[in-house]
Parts: structure tokens; sequence; C-alpha cells
């Protein structure tokens, strides 16, 4: 089945008893029991709820994978994800990470004796240099943000498995139209929803998917325990954005190359991070592991002064000034003072990550209208 179809019909089925086409949502706290233990298959809505079953499973088929478990958000599946390590583990991690996972990992499991080490990993042979007796994993963006890094994720895996690691991925900024880190051997792949999963700006969600069923009960036991599960109401409308993300993500992709090219050429234009184009780093790589480039682009204006940057953010008719990416509409963004502000300034500078930096979300409005938009603001 291919990825069109499976998006539209995959673990989803007409509700058996009305015939409703659309998955419905089960607005319940509970369910009731014949006898004590004895259930159609749901006991409690922490637990399990039939519309997020429907899209766990949805969520597993579009990125060939086994299984799919949903979460609250992102970072609440992130956070599960690292709840697998236990005390004096480390986790090697890229180091172009959204800030709020630079957070999780430094100011919460650091002090609960989960280390990690943050580390370019575009070369994948430097991973070598980091691996000790104590390196349980491995935690990759590719994309990354806000930098569009890529990193061959098929290589990390050969690397890290020799050495017992699980590889995890973030495959947020791709989405899994693009890309699917299970078949170059990634062993977990872990999604903001609320981007471009549910594309409409409405929903915030987390999503796991993997395709080892040990990994797959750990999580699921956390998921319950911890309890960090997002609302039926919410499964809906992610099911429901899913639906059309083959379509979405195809203009996404259009509109960014043009946005890109534009923003090449533009003379008060001084770098443009896009793996798209031929003089990305690793755009070979991207070439061989993803089926477009995606609708993520970062940019610096020349003399790289942040009072040029902050009037271009607030400049813009078109391009909304907001957190967050992914959705229809196209969104512009401060990564320093906004999405990356967790992190450090001299830790943020290290990795290009400079304060005059710009990141825009190219959304599906007609291409001609975003870049004269960009190009009034730029001035």
């Amino acid at each position: 089945m291919k990825f069109a179809t499976k998006a539209i019909h995959a673990g989803i089925e007409p509700d058996p008893s009305s015939g409703a086409i659309m998955t419905p949502i089960f607005q319940t706290s509970t369910y009731v029991q014949e006898a004590p233990g004895k259930h159609k298959g749901f006991e409690y809505a922490r637990t399990q709820n039939p519309t997020r079953d429907v899209l766990q499973n949805n969520l597993a088929a579009i990125e060939n994978g086994k299984f799919g478990l949903c979460f609250a958000s992102g970072l609440a599946a992130t956070d599960s994800i690292i709840k697998l390590l236990s005390n004096g583990d480390e986790v090697i991690s890229s180091d172009d990470v959204y800030g709020g996972t630079y957070r999780l990992f430094n100011k919460v499991f650091e002090r609960l004796g989960i280390r990690s080490v943050f580390t370019p990993l575009t070369d994948a042979r430097t991973l070598s240099n980091f691996i000790t007796p104590k390196t349980k994993m491995v935690w990759l963006e590719t994309p990354s943000n806000p930098m569009m890094s890529i990193i061959d994720i098929a290589a990390i895996a050969q690397i890290a498995h020799d050495a017992g690691m699980m590889v995890v991925v973030d495959n947020t900024f791709a989405s899994p139209y693009l890309q699917n880190p299970l078949e170059a051997g990634a062993d977990i792949v872990v999604h903001s929803v609320t981007k471009y999963l549910s594309g409409h700006s409405d929903v915030v969600m987390g999503a796991i998917v993997t395709n080892h069923a040990d990994i797959y009960e750990q999580l699921k036991f956390l998921q319950n325990a911890c309890g960090a599960v997002p609302s039926p109401h919410d499964c809906f409308l992610a099911l429901r954005g899913i639906k059309t993300l083959h379509l979405r993500m195809e203009r996404h992709c259009e509109n960014a190359a043009r946005m890109a090219d534009f923003l090449v050429s533009h003379p008060k234009v001084e770098d443009v991070y896009y793996p798209g184009l031929l003089n990305h780093p690793n755009h070979e790589i991207a070439k061989k592991q993803m089926r477009g480039f995606g609708g993520m682009i970062s940019f610096t204006l020349k003399g790289n002064r942040m009072e040029d940057a902050l009037r271009v953010l607030s400049g813009t008719k078109l391009f909304s000034l907001a957190e967050s990416l992914g959705g229809v509409e196209s969104l512009i963004g401060h990564p320093a003072s906004m999405t990356h502000a967790s992190i450090p300034k001299e830790e943020r500078e290290k990795r290009g990550l400079l304060d005059s930096l710009i990141r825009l979300s190219v959304g599906v409005e007609d291409a001609d209208d975003l870049m004269a938009d960009l190009e009034q603001a730029i001035g």
C-alpha cells in the first residue's frame, strides 16, 4: 500500500456501531465492564481509548513501523523515551536540537543522573569518539532545528548498534512522507504531531513509533504509568490532518524550494540553510534518505545585525511571527529568543545559531505572494 492510501486508510475502519467513515471521538473517562475483568478491551481512558488506538495504528503504518503510541506533546513523548534509561546512563545527542529537547535533557534528566553529550554528528564517523561504557542511546534530529543539518541515519545506526546502543530519530521536520528513519536502522522515531502531522495549528501532541516489541511494551507502560496522554478530540483532529499530509508536504516542499532560491539570490541575505540547496554540506545524504527537502528554511542577513533581523521579523504580513511550525499557514520565528531561548547564548553561537538567525516555516499559500511578503520585509 502506497503512502497516500495508507494516510487515508491504514488502521482506520468505519465505526462498526454506525458505519461512520470518520473515527468517532470517544469522549469518555471510563468503560462499563460486564463483570470484574471482563470488558471489551477498554477499562480506563488514560490506558486505552478507541480514537487514540486508531491514530496510533495509523501513525505506525505511515512510518512503516509496527507499534505507535501517542502522548500529550512532543516533549511528553521525548520524556518517556529518556525514561527507558537509568541513573548513570548517558545519551549522545546531535548538537543542533529543539530548545525544549535540550532543556529536558540538561535541566531535568541531568539532575536525575542521566547525562547528555551534545556534539555535531553530521560526520557520522565522529560518533565513535564519544561512546563510553555508559552510553545507551544516540539522539538525532535530521533535518535539525533550526540549522537544517542533515545526519546520515544509516551510518549512525550501524556504529551505534555495533556498540550496543539504541538510536532515536526526531523526524518532525521531515514527516513520514519525506523520511522513514526505521528503514534506515533507527530503533525509535519520535514526532511532534503538533507540526506537520496535524498540519493545522490546532493540536498539541507527540508520537512514538518503533518496530521493537520490547521497546513498545516499556513505552506503553510509561504512557499509562505517567499519564501524559492526548485527548480523544485531539486524536480525532490529528487523524483528520494526516489524511492530507501527502498533499500538504508536496506544496510545502515546492514553496520552500522556491523560497530558498529567492533568498540565495537576494542581495541582503548572507547565509541560507536548506538541505535542498546544492551547497548544503550534506545535500547528497539528504537526497539519499529523504524524498523531498521539507518546508523549513533558516537564513541570516548580511552584517548579521540583530536590529535588521528584528525589522524583518516584525515587517511581514503573510508570515506570522509565532512559535511552532508545520501548519498550512507560513510562520516566521527568531530561534534565539523563541524556540531556542533555553539554550545559553554561548552554546547557541557554537552551533551557528546567531541572534540574527531567522527561521521560516513555509506554508501552502501561493509562493509568489510569500516571496513578495519577504521582499518587502527585507527591503
